[in-house]
């Protein structure tokens, strides 16, 4: 100033310094209404709200003017193309990517919702509760969340026979019983295809409960005839010199059922509590008197011997005897023959039969008789405490045989036959048959 002050005279600067001044009110006021013509509007970013003013004419040049590059799937409100004007709200959202696998199908997608459940109604995914899904319902989405869903599907459970449908997504036999309160007894019942088995949608489960329970039988043991020869009897006379009695056996079994049914019995212990009595009968074995007509003829035999002359004692002495006559020698005694044909005890016994290959027969006998080498072989199970093992006997339809075997019901006086076939075994039954041990 002091340079144009020296130049020019004090009027003419007075001049100049009022065009300056008016110049700069001219800039200021236009300045002014430039900010005065401004639109204000609101812009909130993925939430965060600023205000700005601008001359911008469109949403999209004034989100560029602010920074904001709006991308295909980001949400924006209202639209780019939309004219500013003052007092308008812009919202944008940036879309956040979210991953979702299904049953193993991975699939990208893009959202501006909030939550998952808002997010899986956005796109149509529905899920029931049966399904095992990741994330909550209530969670927040984030760019790159994944969510991981394994859809359920219903299997059946057959209880002990009763059935029950549950839904599952996977896991083992044994996560599922457990998950569906189904109690059962590792070391008993039994699960079908096992505990440790994954399980899929064509998955069969059983549970089969088995119970062991203990049971007691008390059984008669049949009682016996035995005959003896009595020879006060006579011949073809039977005398019942005591009456038999049968004996107790208890038997005890361990029983298994499975879903309430038995399926096993296996005997666990025996104990005879009263052992029978065989009946005893005579058999007479007197030798019956001659008839009359015998006697006569004995007496006309003996009469009929000629009487030896009589001669002096001195020559007596010095004859032979004379030889009986024909037919005047004296019989034998047929009571001491027939004691020679006695054979050894004679019982009446309940019999049965039985193959080599019945069931739970090992084939080899208690005496180590191969039965299935030996299929015609006469053998029979007795009770080695009335017949002992290895004795030769007969057996009345069936012939001599050997007592070579045992069972666990032949007990007392009862006996087993071995035949060649279980249609031979059918048609022996069970019958009452005399039995005579030989040696």
């Amino acid at each position: 100033m002091r340079i144009f002050s020296k130049l020019l005279p004090a009027s003419k600067m007075k001049l100049v310094i009022s065009g300056i001044g008016v110049l700069a009110l001219l800039v200021f006021a236009g300045i002014l209404l430039f900010e005065a013509t401004k639109a204000e509007v609101v812009v909130t970013d993925n939430g965060e709200q600023q205000t700005v003013k601008t001359h911008q004419d469109t949403v999209k040049d004034l989100l560029t003017e602010v920074g904001i590059a709006v991308e295909e799937h980001d949400a924006i409100s209202p639209r780019l193309d939309a004219p500013v004007e003052d007092g308008m709200t812009i919202d944008y959202r940036a879309a956040r990517e979210i991953f979702v696998t299904v049953d193993g199908d991975k699939q990208k997608y893009y959202t501006t919702t909030d939550t998952v459940e808002d997010f899986l109604s956005e796109q149509n995914l529905s899920f029931t509760a049966h399904d095992d899904v990741s994330s909550k319902m209530t969670e927040a989405t984030k760019d790159g969340l994944h969510i991981e869903v394994t859809k359920a599907y219903e299997v059946t459970i057959n209880d002990g026979g009763k059935k029950k449908k549950v839904w599952t997504t996977g896991g083992t036999v044994g996560e599922l019983l457990n998950d569906s309160d189904i109690k059962f007894d590792k070391k008993l019942d039994k699960i079908k295809p096992g505990i440790k088995k994954d399980v899929t949608a064509d998955t069969a489960i059983s549970v089969v409960r088995v119970e062991k329970t203990s049971d007691e039988v008390t059984e008669n043991i049949d009682f016996g005839t035995v005959t003896k020869e009595d020879s006060s009897l006579e011949q073809g006379k039977e005398e019942v010199v005591s009456e038999g009695k049968p004996g107790t056996l208890v038997k005890k079994f361990e029983v298994t059922k499975e879903n309430g049914k038995e399926v096993n019995r296996e005997l666990t212990e025996k104990e005879v509590k009263e052992e029978s009595k065989d009946r005893v009968v005579a058999i007479g074995a007197k030798e019956p008197e001659p008839e009359p007509e015998e006697k006569q003829k004995v007496v006309q035999l003996s009469e009929s011997k000629p009487k030896p002359e009589s001669k002096p004692k001195s020559e007596s002495k010095q004859q032979p005897k004379a030889a009986p006559e024909k037919g005047s020698e004296s019989k034998p005694d047929k009571s001491k023959s027939s004691s020679s044909n006695n054979g050894g005890k004679v019982y009446q016994m309940n019999s049965t039969a039985y193959t080599g290959s019945c069931n739970g027969c090992s084939g080899v006998t208690a005496t180590g008789i191969d039965l299935n080498a030996n299929p015609n072989m006469k053998v029979i199970a007795v009770d080695p405490n009335v017949i002992p093992l290895g004795s030769k006997v007969w057996v009345e339809g069936y012939g001599e045989a050997i007592a070579g075997d045992t069972g666990g019901s032949i007990v007392g006086n009862r006996i087993d036959v071995h035949v060649s076939s279980k249609s031979a075994a059918n048609s022996w039954g069970r019958k009452t048959v005399q039995v005579k041990v030989l040696h």
